[in-house]
């Protein structure tokens, strides 16, 4: 039986470790997203060519070898092509961690365990239009445990699921020449999109404030934050923001502090007077906090599943539409089952002529071209008391 793997990291992986094991089964191709991902390097290692994706969204017709029998999709946000499949004597089949029709889309698991399903599954099926919306080889199911996590859930359960059932359709397919095929019915579909609070916008003045941004360095020792926190606290300052890190032996940080401004001055004569415990300390003030009236003051964040681009094609929106960028941080992290996604939190000045309905559909633009969700929403200044 010659198959072709598309797939990525450690359940793709998997399955070609399984499979290629197997009297029968021979690999004719493997198709990831990146020269490093699990997958590429596990065929690498076996001595298996790798074709790499130039476009992370599609599978190439020539991405798979002439006589492949079944395409393998295991773990892949690329839509196998009509040409890809065309390839394939008996097309492709790919797995998807739910009973499906039931939550069809990419967070399948973690909506699983949202709705508080009592019964999740997992299902091989045939790859076709359509989300998650193919014929149906073969299914099973499992128990959720009360309290289980999607990652607890996908590891324990789905996971292992998914490779027995892939091995037992490619034995079937080799066995006898064809795959059974039980269309799904429309009526009890459901959709799984990415969860995602992915952007949203909030605009915030304050006239009665005064920003301090500090700078520490001196040797690592205990006690350095919780004398900022003291002094912060003594004056009213509340703690916007911070970074701090150890470098070598020395403690390096910087903290943004919003204090009244009649404190201002006092909190920054205090802590300047850690200079005397062996700190370089550096305090810049910003008396003006309200911004121009050509200005708003906007609060972006942003989560999508990691991929190259996401910061340049965002940053060019902004540069284009005359939006200015105060600060930026970003970070990859982890996140359920889904894989690794990337975050950005960013204070932006925007023009005031820029209406947040205007910047909302540039954005959704991106959302649509980047693959990801994006959520937009505006959080109201809370109104002072008494």
């Amino acid at each position: 039986m010659k198959c072709a793997l598309v797939g990525s990291r450690f359940f793709a992986a998997s399955v070609f470790e399984a499979l290629r094991k197997e009297e029968g089964i021979e690999f004719t191709s493997i198709v990831a997203p990146a020269a490093d991902d699990r997958l590429a390097l596990a065929a690498t290692a076996a001595g298996v060519a790798v074709h790499v994706l130039e476009n992370p969204k599609i599978v190439p017709g020539h991405a798979i070898a002439e006589g492949t029998e079944l395409i393998i999709a295991a773990h892949t946000h690329a839509r196998v092509s009509d040409e890809a499949l065309a390839r394939s004597r008996l097309g492709g089949v790919g797995y998807h961690p739910s009973l499906l029709p039931r939550h069809r889309g990419i967070a399948a698991v973690e909506w699983t365990i949202l709705e508080g399903d009592p019964i999740a599954g997992g299902s091989v099926y045939h790859l076709a239009d359509g989300w998650d919306a193919g014929a149906i080889a073969a299914q099973d199911w499992c128990f959720v445990k009360k309290g289980e996590t999607a990652r607890e859930l996908w590891e324990r359960a789905l996971a292992p699921m998914g490779l027995a059932l892939l091995s037992r359709v490619v034995h079937q397919a080799r066995a006898q020449g064809c795959l059974p095929a039980f269309p799904q019915d429309p009526a009890f579909a459901t959709r799984a999109p990415m969860i995602r609070k992915a952007v949203v916008l909030t605009e915030e003045v304050s006239a009665t404030t005064t920003s301090l941004v500090v700078s520490i360095v001196g040797a690592d020792r205990h006690g350095i934050v919780s004398s900022l926190a003291e002094r912060a606290e003594r004056f009213g300052a509340n703690w916007a923001a911070s970074r701090m890190t150890k470098l070598a032996s020395e403690f390096a940080g910087m903290v943004h502090f919003e204090v009244p401004r009649a404190n201002a001055d006092a909190l920054a004569t205090a802590l300047r007077g850690l200079d005397a415990k062996g700190l370089q300390v550096v305090v810049a003030r910003s008396d003006d906090a309200a911004v121009p009236a050509s200005l708003r003051s906007v609060e972006l964040k942003l989560v999508g599943e990691d991929r190259v681009g996401i910061v340049s094609s965002l940053t060019k929106i902004l540069a284009e539409r005359s939006i200015s960028i105060e600060n930026m941080h970003t970070e990859i992290v982890q996140s359920g089952v889904s894989g690794k996604h990337f975050k950005i939190d960013a204070h932006l000045l925007v023009p005031a002529a820029l209406s947040v309905d205007a910047l909302r559909q540039e954005l959704g633009a991106l959302a649509s071209e980047m693959m990801v969700d994006i959520a937009l929403g505006e959080r109201q200044l809370a109104v002072p008391l008494g």
